[in-house]
C-alpha cells in the first residue's frame, strides 16, 4: 500500500494500492529530464515519460525500453492535470520554473498527489511553500519543492550539522555553502540551468534572520569555507534550508546559504547586490539586465560540457553555532557533479514516494518527509556522503558573514 502519513506518523490521510500509483515525468525529453528517466529506469521504475513533443518522447522511449508517454503542455493546464491522479507522484523538471512551474504544482494539488521538483528558483520555492502548502494540505498533496542539488545536499548537512550540535550546546544559527571543484573550461551548466538563472536574476530573495523569513537581495552577505583545504568565498542566497531547517530545529534564529560558484568574482556579485532594489523599481531596468542575459543563455548549448563534469565535484558545508557564535558542528558532504544529485535525488525521492508514501501533505522538506536517516541513506545512493564532521574545535573558516 501506498500511502501519505500525517506529520504525526499516525493516520494516513490517503491510501491507494501499490499497483495503481504512476511515477509521471513532466519534462522528460529535456537535458534534466532525460537524466532522471534514465536513472528512474536503472531503479526498477516504469515511468510515464510526458512532455511537449511526440517525437523526442517516443525516441526516449525506445531507446528506455519502450515505456509508456503522454504529450502535454504546461501552457495547456488541463494537459498536465491528466496525468496524474490521487497519490501519483509527478516529477517536474520544466524550467524557468517562475514562468513554467505552476501547471504541475496545480496539477498535483488538484489531484493530491506527490509531486517533486529540480528547481533552484528562489521565488518559486518561495511560492511553493507560502502559496501552494496550504491548498495541498486541503487537497492531500504532498509538494517536495527543490529536490536536487539544489537544496536536498544543503538541508541533509544542515540538519546533520544540527544534530550534532545539540550534544555540545544550542543551535541558534546555521550556515550552509556550495562549492564546485575539478571541472575545466567547458560549459558547466545545461541550457535550461543558465535560463533559470536569468529569470531570477533581478529578483529579490530571503533569508531567515531573527526567527522569521525576510526578503533582502542575492548576495547581500559574504563568507568563507574551509574547503579541502582552501578558504573558498561564497554569497546568500534563498534555498529550501530557510524552510527546513526551523522545522528541524524551531530555535534557530538564523539560517543562511551561501553559494560558492563565483570564486574570486563573489566580491563582485557581493557588492552588486545593492542594485537589485533598483532592478525591482525600475522595471526597465530589470527587464534590460534579464534580456541581455537570457541573450547569453540563448547561445549556450543544450547540454553542458561533458567532460567538465565528470571532472567536477560537488560539496556541501554546514555550521552550526550558538547564540554567542561559537562554532558547535560542522558537516562536509561530497558528491559528484549536479546533474547527476539532481537525477538520482528525484529518481530515489519519486520511487520511495511511490512504494513507501511520504510523511505528511502539504509543502514538505526532505526531512520531514522522509526522515533524517532515510534521507541520509537516500542521498548516499546519489552519491552524497559525509567526509567528516568538526565542531568547535576545528576553526579552518571565516565565522562571520560580511553584509549590510
Amino acid at each position: 500500500m501506498t500511502r501519505h502519513v500525517s506529520s504525526s506518523g499516525a493516520t494516513p490521510t490517503t491510501s491507494l494500492a501499490r499497483m495503481t500509483v504512476r511515477i509521471v515525468l513532466l519534462g522528460a525529453t529535456g537535458y534534466t529530464g532525460a537524466r532522471v528517466a534514465e536513472s528512474l529506469v536503472a531503479r526498477g521504475a516504469t515511468p510515464v515519460l510526458a512532455g511537449r513533443s511526440r517525437g523526442k518522447l517516443d525516441a526516449l522511449s525506445a531507446r528506455l525500453g519502450g515505456l509508456e508517454t503522454a504529450v502535454a503542455d504546461v501552457g495547456d493546464p488541463a494537459s498536465v492535470r491528466s496525468l496524474v491522479g490521487a497519490g501519483d507522484v509527478l516529477v517536474s523538471t520544466v524550467g524557468p520554473f517562475t514562468r513554467f512551474g505552476g501547471a504541475a504544482v496545480d496539477a498535483a494539488v488538484a489531484a493530491g498527489a506527490v509531486y517533486l521538483d529540480s528547481t533552484g528558483e528562489p521565488p518559486f520555492i518561495r511560492r511553493v511553500f507560502e502559496q501552494y502548502g496550504p491548498a495541498a494540505e486541503r487537497s492531500g498533496a504532498a509538494l517536495l519543492t527543490a529536490f536536487g542539488n539544489d537544496y536536498v545536499p544543503g538541508v541533509l548537512a544542515g540538519a546533520l550539522a544540527v544534530r550534532d550540535a545539540r550534544r555540545a550546546g544550542t543551535p541558534a544559527r546555521v550556515d550552509v555553502g556550495y562549492f564546485i571543484s575539478g571541472g575545466g573550461g567547458g560549459q558547466p551548466f545545461s541550457r535550461g540551468t543558465l535560463n533559470s538563472l536569468v529569470g531570477v536574476a533581478a529578483e529579490p530573495v530571503y533569508a531567515w534572520r531573527d526567527g522569521e523569513l525576510r526578503s533582502e537581495a542575492a548576495g547581500v552577505r559574504m563568507r568563507t569555507f574551509d574547503v579541502n583545504g582552501r578558504p573558498r568565498p561564497g554569497v546568500t542566497i534563498g534555498g529550501a534550508e530557510q524552510f527546513a531547517l526551523p522545522r528541524f530545529e524551531p530555535g534557530l534564529r538564523v539560517v543562511d546559504v551561501y553559494l560558492g560558484w563565483f570564486g574570486q568574482a563573489s566580491g563582485v556579485v557581493h557588492a552588486a547586490s545593492g542594485l537589485t532594489p533598483w532592478l525591482s523599481r525600475v522595471p526597465a531596468l530589470g527587464r534590460a539586465v534579464t534580456g541581455l542575459a537570457g541573450l547569453a543563455a540563448g547561445r549556450a548549448s543544450e547540454a553542458p560540457d561533458a567532460e567538465n563534469l565528470a571532472r567536477s565535484t560537488s560539496h556541501f558545508v554546514a555550521e552550526a553555532f550558538d547564540d554567542a557564535g561559537t562554532l558547535l558542528a560542522r558537516t562536509r558532504l561530497v558528491s559528484p557533479d549536479a546533474y547527476a544529485i539532481t537525477a538520482d535525488l528525484l529518481a530515489w525521492g519519486a520511487t520511495r514516494a511511490a512504494e513507501h508514501g511520504v510523511r505528511g501533505t502539504g509543502a514538505l522538506d526532505p526531512v520531514c518527509a522522509f526522515g533524517l536517516d532515510e534521507l541520509t541513506a537516500g542521498a548516499a545512493t546519489a552519491g552524497i556522503v559525509e567526509t567528516g564532521a568538526g565542531n568547535g574545535s576545528d576553526s579552518g573558516a571565516t565565522p562571520g558573514p560580511t553584509g549590510r
